[in-house]
């Protein structure tokens, strides 16, 4: 990835140049040499039209001036991500 670009989760096919991953929103969590961002993001499906909304929480190492992926975690649903705010509020008394 260039240095001077930030991570992104779009993506298009390499043939046709379409677009194959949208992101919506994305917030940094943390910064530094070691990266945290989260992401909201759509895959388009079989039918070409683009899905449910999905979240990656994704780690990246800058290293010489690049971001590289490290790691990352992906919700790949409301009922997902609604378990995991309930726990998150019980976890850290929210």
């Amino acid at each position: 990835m260039d240095e001077n670009l930030e991570p992104t989760v779009e993506q298009f096919d390499e043939e046709t140049g379409e677009q194959t991953v949208k992101e919506l929103a994305k917030e940094v969590l943390t910064k530094g040499a070691w990266t945290t961002i989260m992401f909201l993001y759509q895959e388009k499906g079989a039918d070409g039209e683009f899905g449910e909304s999905k979240v990656s929480i994704r780690r990246y190492q800058k290293v010489s001036g690049s971001f590289r992926q490290r790691s990352k975690f992906n919700v790949s649903n409301k009922a997902q991500a609604e378990k995991m705010i309930e726990i998150f509020k019980k976890w850290y008394e929210l």
